[in-house]
């Protein structure tokens, strides 16, 4: 029954995270999340009364998922960009993806497994070149 109460907390209600406390959970330097913040249009936090950033739970999970593209993935910048984009526009409803035709969507599909393939090589190559 407590699981219900917090599923219904309002917007105004949710934890928010100071750009410190971000940079702490992620290991990140501020620095690095303020760059990332004019690299990732879909990271935006807020800014409270005093000016300071402060992070809904979406946008953390979103410092971590770049995070991993970065670090773990060796994915570039731009590549990080492009995949997380293409990645919600995923989630988008189906009915836009129903305004284009069976080979259409065909082909958008064989183009972002592509991309993500060529991405996924030039990380592998990047860890070769390493070594």
């Amino acid at each position: 029954m407590a699981g219900n109460v917090t599923a219904t907390k309002t917007a105004s209600e949710a934890r928010l995270y100071t750009i410190g406390e971000v940079s702490r959970l992620a290991d990140l330097k501020a620095f690095v999340l303020r760059y990332w913040e004019s690299e990732f249009p879909m990271l935006q936090p807020t800014k409270d009364d005093a000016g300071r950033r402060v992070y809904r739970q979406e946008e953390v999970d979103l410092v971590f998922r770049i995070k991993r593209l970065l670090y773990d993935e060796g994915f570039t910048i731009a590549g990080a960009r492009r995949h997380l984009r293409e990645k919600s526009g995923a989630d988008e409803p189906a009915s836009r993806a129903s305004n284009h035709s069976a080979d259409g969507a065909g082909q958008l599909l064989s183009r972002r497994m592509l991309l993500d393939l060529r991405d996924t090589l030039r990380a592998f190559l990047t860890l070769l070149e390493r070594r």
